[in-house]
């Protein structure tokens, strides 16, 4: 794990960083904001963040934001109040924890918050097979694709592959080539130098240099420009990537594991990718089937979910009656683990006494499991008379209400990317005003 401290803390630094050196960490150090948000822009990688309650941890959390560097923030302070406390976390920080420091509290929040999404809760044997394999082939330096439907782990199967890898000890870095501007995506993978464009008013290491000796996860790759992708596949055949602006190239020794929830062979013969950088991709492929495959998963899933947002919400643990788990179990799960969590998640907050029945479930768009061929054109012909358009617009505004306004699961269960999302919606917003109304979450 490495570790970036932000921030004097006080003077509690040294029994800090001992702490954490004690478990394996690397620890480095900033006295401000500006100077840790430069290095980590010129490469400086870290799985964690600690940050001083006296510094602007907003402020933090909106840079590391505009950076697209994804950290978790631990705010850390002298003061034990509880106000601090609640203070830091508003700011975006996922945990506080007080100093001088308690070695088995910081001990135990800094590994639960880099595991914490990282974590693989299951008890399906198909998701057990998975597993094997991912960690069967995880030593090796070849390319691995990871295929599946948008929610179902993917990325939590790179992480699972890069730990049990030759190069767990080194980087793992993730780029999100579908929630990245097409413009900006180049810049972000391979760097660029100062002055190779208006605005670079300094050096920028890009992914690839970053994640040096370890692991590049390139999610959703399938969402990637063609003529990106032509580029990505020089990279990968020379190992060696050329920075925007730059007048040598650099060597890069980086594993690279690739997703996407779409079925490649088809978008390399509808030429959206190029074949020749699918083979190079697909040495080895990891196919993760859909939540409603991997029944024995729902449980599980579900008690660690509840349990998660009970402690987030500071709400009174609850239970799911049996018919809350009839309910959950035989539902179709169109948008896999990140649907069963978002549902959860409002069950807990809409449960009475305790109780998580189907109305604090709510999901309404649930068939009778006697699905019968009268209900079925029932529901067709409330499609008669509506054109396509209609259908899809109503479609993603119901999605959105399903997901309390959040895009990207709505994205995941659509299957559609959040970019096609956030198209289509500033289209109905454009054609009516009122509409854009409904369209301020994210």
């Amino acid at each position: 794990m490495r570790l970036l401290i932000i921030g004097a803390l006080s003077g509690q630094i040294g029994a800090a960083s001992q702490i954490a050196v004690s478990r394996g960490a690397k620890v480095s150090h900033a006295n401000d904001i500006d100077t840790a948000i430069r290095g980590l822009c010129n490469g400086q990688g870290a799985d964690l963040v600690m940050v001083d309650t006296t510094l602007d941890i907003a402020h933090l959390v909106s840079r590391l934001k505009n950076e697209r560097i994804s950290i978790p923030v631990v705010a850390c302070g002298v003061d034990d109040d509880a106000k601090v406390a609640v203070a830091a976390i508003k700011a975006g920080a996922q945990e506080y924890v007080p100093l001088p420091p308690d070695e088995e509290l910081i001990s135990a929040v800094l590994e639960a918050v880099v595991q914490e999404t990282n974590q693989i809760i299951h008890a399906d044997p198909k998701m057990s097979n998975i597993l094997k394999l991912a960690e069967k082939v995880a030593k090796s330096v070849a390319s691995i694709f990871v295929i599946g439907e948008s929610g179902t782990g993917k990325e939590l199967i790179a992480h699972f592959i890069h730990k049990k890898s030759n190069r767990s000890n080194a980087p793992f870095v993730a780029v999100n080539c579908a929630a990245i501007p097409e413009a900006l995506l180049e810049s972000e993978l391979f760097g660029y130098e100062k002055g190779a464009f208006t605005g670079a008013v300094s050096r920028r290491i890009g992914k690839f240099e970053e994640a040096h000796g370890g692991t590049l996860l390139l999610d959703e790759i399938s969402e990637m420009d063609l003529r990106l992708q032509s580029k990505l596949l020089r990279a990968i055949q020379e190992k060696e990537i050329d920075r925007i602006g730059g007048k040598k190239p650099i060597k890069v020794d980086t594993r690279i594991i690739a997703t996407s929830n779409r079925k490649m062979e088809d978008e390399v013969s509808q030429g959206n990718f190029r074949e020749d950088l699918y083979f190079r991709l697909n040495v080895v492929m990891v196919e993760i089937p859909p939540l409603k495959d991997r029944p024995g998963d729902i449980e599980p899933l579900s008690l660690y979910f509840m349990e998660k947002y009970s402690e987030d919400n500071n709400i009174k643990k609850s239970y799911i009656t049996k018919d809350g788990w009839a309910n959950l179990k035989s539902y179709v799960w169109p948008g896999n683990v990140r649907e069963l969590e978002n549902t959860i998640h409002r069950g807990v907050l809409l449960a009475t006494d305790g109780e998580i029945n189907p109305d604090a479930l709510q999901l309404k768009s649930i068939l009778p499991t006697n699905n019968s061929q009268e209900h079925l054109k029932t529901e067709a012909m409330g499609l008669v008379g509506k054109t396509v358009a209609d259908v899809e617009r109503s479609l993603i505004f119901d999605t959105l209400d399903h997901c309390l306004g959040n895009r990207t699961h709505a994205a995941n269960i659509l299957g559609i990317s959040i970019r096609t999302l956030r198209n289509k919606l500033k289209l109905y917003s454009e054609n009516s005003p009122k509409i854009g109304l409904r369209e301020d979450k994210n």
